[in-house]
């Protein structure tokens, strides 16, 4: 950690990573990220274990779910010696005979994730009195983080005045080129910080026989009123965008798969009470896998959806 000067979390994290693991020679070193049930991987210094970025495991059966509720030592040098450690699903799974953990916290002083550490041998005894390094290190990734976060949500509120200049003429809604860009830097956003987030595709059912029939001023207002309530549904993280035609899309930042579900349950029924029928489908973004598959199983989705409409309502007119 010769030089100090880092230039974000991804830099410091990396940095503490390697003195921890020079220091304290433990196999493995994460920077983590609880996200509801998942425990996701961050930043690994890994010299067997074979854990990379990106993965999930679960936070139930880990050893740091039970060191940041107080129920669990910090440091471990024998972590068989500790009953909630001996019986972690986790350690029936690989070997840990040693362990260390820290929290890592939100601004709010909620847990964000955790520093920590695991080795399939004992350690010394003598590690428990380095305890106040570990807590240095994980309070200075929190301070971090947390000034990271503030800057980056500056930025991005400097971003949205930006891209107004890339907007739907005919909705006011984002366009597909700010789209595009918005998706780009919320996926470099989920890498770096694990955030969760999804992906919803809502497209206008029979809009074509609308602009048929009525005329295109008419089709038109079909979809400045879809545009109006997805605006009105949506939460003020979410943002909306128009591709084109009759196709509208969702990035729900920051949210959840429950979060996720009840946002496709508020915009079903927010579009029950109107004369629009739509077709809407959405994915969650896994940490191994990105926005843009979740943008196509979305997308996919949505289709069926539309598909299974067109063939229940060709049922119910036969019958």
């Amino acid at each position: 950690m010769n030089n100090i000067n880092f230039k974000n979390f991804e830099e410091a994290g990396q940095a503490i990573l390697q003195f921890l693991h020079k220091r304290f020679e433990f196999d493995l070193w994460m920077i983590t990220r609880v996200e509801g049930k998942d425990w996701i991987v961050l930043q690994s210094e890994d010299h067997g274990y074979g854990v990379k970025p990106g993965q999930v495991f679960k936070w139930a059966d880990s050893f740091c779910s039970h060191m940041v509720k107080g129920k669990a030592p910090k440091i471990a040098p024998r972590s068989e010696d500790i009953p909630l450690y001996s019986s972690a699903p986790i350690s029936q799974q690989v070997s840990i005979k040693s362990y260390i953990g820290q929290p890592i916290l939100n601004e709010d002083g909620s847990l964000f994730g955790t520093l920590c550490a695991i080795d399939p041998h004992p350690k010394p005894e003598t590690i428990v009195q380095d305890i106040e390094i570990i807590e240095l290190l994980g309070n200075l990734l929190s301070k971090i983080l947390q000034a990271e976060l503030r800057q980056n949500e500056h930025a991005r509120e400097f971003k949205h005045l930006r891209t107004k200049a890339f907007r739907d003429g005919l909705t006011g809604l984002y366009n597909r080129r700010a789209w595009d860009e918005l998706m780009s830097k919320e996926e470099e956003r989920c890498k770096h910080y694990g955030h969760p987030a999804a992906v919803f595709f809502i497209d206008i059912n029979n809009l074509k026989e609308v602009n048929d029939n009525l005329g295109h001023i008419v089709g038109d207002q079909l979809i400045q009123q879809a545009a109006h309530v997805l605006r009105d549904t949506v939460r003020s993280n979410d943002i909306v965008a128009r591709l084109g035609g009759d196709e509208f899309v969702i990035l729900s930042r920051e949210n959840n798969k429950a979060g996720a579900e009840r946002l496709f349950k508020r915009i079903v029924d927010a579009f029950s009470h109107t004369t629009i029928s739509i077709a809407i489908g959405f994915s969650m973004r896994q940490p191994s896998r990105g926005l843009l598959l979740a943008a196509e199983q979305a997308d996919k989705k949505m289709f069926e959806h539309k598909r299974q409409m067109k063939s229940e309502l060709i049922t119910s007119l036969e019958e």
